[in-house]
């Protein structure tokens, strides 16, 4: 987790890069702001995801009940699956660890969903962060930014996550 943490911050653009006002015009049209997004999210995708969880995270402490919320719910994982050393039992019947998994899982999302504010407080967090980045890469020029469009260069959002590297398909 550390190297790939530390491989994922090595991808990262200067922030005076990201937010310098030279850069910042108008598109002329859709289909340039749609460009200028595509190049912009391919180029500054650390930046924004780093957008995307500072946000996420400022949201959750201004909302202390959904963090409350989230905690507990972790606490109850913890204990569920790595805490408890008998075996659990409902009914008589001992559940396996498929089970427990699936069984947390619904509990977890009908807590976060239905029963809470968690799950709205983390799509509102979550829209503001993509209304953010789609503002700032459809009006950033990207014609100094040194990005590959071809596709064998091109690395999907999760392959950034987990540290993967583009793989290159021969013709």
């Amino acid at each position: 987790l550390k190297d790939t943490a530390a491989t994922v911050l090595k991808q990262q653009k200067p922030w005076s890069e990201v937010f310098d006002r030279n850069t910042l015009s108008k598109p002329e049209n859709m289909s340039d702001a749609l460009s200028r997004l595509k190049k912009n999210a391919s180029y500054f995708r650390v930046n924004y995801l780093m957008i995307m969880l500072a946000t996420t995270a400022l949201t959750l402490l201004m909302n202390p009940m959904s963090l409350l919320v989230l905690v507990l719910l972790l606490v109850g994982w913890i204990y569920v699956m790595f805490v408890r050393t008998a075996p659990l039992e409902i009914g008589g019947r001992t559940l396996s660890d498929r089970e427990k998994l699936i069984g947390m899982s619904a509990v977890s999302f009908v807590t976060i969903f239905f029963l809470t504010s968690v799950g709205a407080v983390f799509f509102s967090a979550m829209s503001f962060s993509l209304a953010v980045i789609a503002a700032h890469g459809a009006f950033r020029e990207p014609d100094n930014l040194f990005v590959d469009d071809g596709p064998e260069q091109s690395q999907s959002f999760m392959g950034i996550l987990t540290g993967s590297t583009p793989s290159s398909n021969p013709v």
